[in-house]
């Protein structure tokens, strides 16, 4: 037990670990680095033991293993990880911004009577206390955040921090609690899924998305023709998906999936700070827009001022006669 260490709790869903657990423990990790104190992660399950080998970048992973914890539900989850806050006394507990997060967040600094933050993007070590960046209004503004008070609970947004990879080194401890988890008013019922066949887009590597610039419908097969041809997936912004042309499992931002591929190729986006939430940690951007001022182009690595309509079909010949100039080669 250290006031200088950091903890975080794992996200598991439907038996999975989430990503943003390796983001939290790499934003600990650059913590700790300055605080001198180890890094620790809740993982709240009734299995634990099968996620342990995949949290090497913490120092200590304590499990909790119980049947109430199966499946999510905030009640149970939230006296679990009271008690392990009053017995670690972190500086620190880091919470994703996810809809898990939004539950126990909340739940967890009112329990404890201490500090919540949302929206934290970076967080840094200074003096006795936390200097924290912090996102608000849909990210269209930030304000930085004096943190003296220990420990505080600090929602992390989804992208802030490159996921953590590190050799095997935690130390794994299982923890039996004082008393027996009971189920709240709020209990886990089904899991609603995408259609069968749908792509998950928070898997692709190469991302081509569309927004207004796409004008109709009947354009986006010409997004389509290009994401064949460059063998990744077709995803948009969220006006399009209001329309109808896409489902939401195709939607990016902050209402919708976030995604990091190797590439993101954005045609006809403006780029809202809801959608750059959920982009702006891809590899590579490039965006195409009429629009000089548009403010995707400040999220971009590269930008063209033209019409997506232009555009779009000349990368899908040039990258189909691409492709196919590989293939006789090969």
């Amino acid at each position: 037990m250290s006031a200088s260490d950091v903890l975080v709790l794992a996200e598991i869903q439907r038996g999975m670990l989430a990503d943003i657990t390796l983001e939290l423990l790499a934003a600990a990790r650059q913590l700790t680095a300055a605080t001198g104190g180890s890094v620790l992660c809740a993982v709240l399950s009734d299995d634990g033991q099968s996620h342990a080998s995949a949290l090497a970048a913490a120092d200590r992973v304590l499990l909790v293993n119980d049947p109430q914890l199966a499946a999510y539900a905030p009640e149970p989850y939230v006296a679990a990880l009271c008690e392990i806050v009053r017995a670690e006394q972190p500086c620190a507990v880091l919470i994703g911004g996810t809809s898990i997060g939004w539950d126990v967040a909340p739940l967890l600094a009112s329990r404890l009577d201490i500090p919540l933050v949302t929206g934290c993007r970076a967080i840094q070590a200074e003096g006795e206390g936390l200097a924290v960046t912090t996102a608000f209004c849909g990210g269209k503004l930030l304000a930085d955040v004096q943190v003296t008070a220990r420990p505080a609970v600090l929602m992390v947004l989804p992208g802030s921090c490159r996921a953590a990879a590190a050799p095997g080194r935690a130390q794994i401890e299982v923890r039996t609690l004082a008393a027996p988890l009971e189920s709240g008013a709020v209990r886990f019922q089904e899991w609603v899924l995408p259609a069968a066949g749908d792509v998950d887009i928070t898997q692709q590597d190469i991302l081509v998305a569309v927004g207004r610039g796409i004008q109709q419908q009947d354009n986006l097969a010409l997004a389509e023709e290009l994401a064949t041809a460059l063998g990744g997936a077709v995803c948009a912004s969220r006006p399009v998906v209001d329309q109808g042309w896409l489902p939401a499992t195709r939607q990016v931002g902050k209402s919708g999936m976030t995604v990091r591929p190797k590439l993101y190729l954005a045609f006809g986006i403006s780029g809202a700070p809801e959608h750059v939430e959920g982009m702006q940690s891809a590899e590579l951007i490039v965006a195409v827009n009429t629009d000089p001022k548009a403010p995707i182009f400040d999220a971009a690595h590269y930008g063209a001022e033209l019409d997506a309509l232009d555009l779009l079909p000349a990368l899908a010949e040039a990258a189909t006669a691409r492709k196919g100039e590989a293939s006789q080669s090969a």
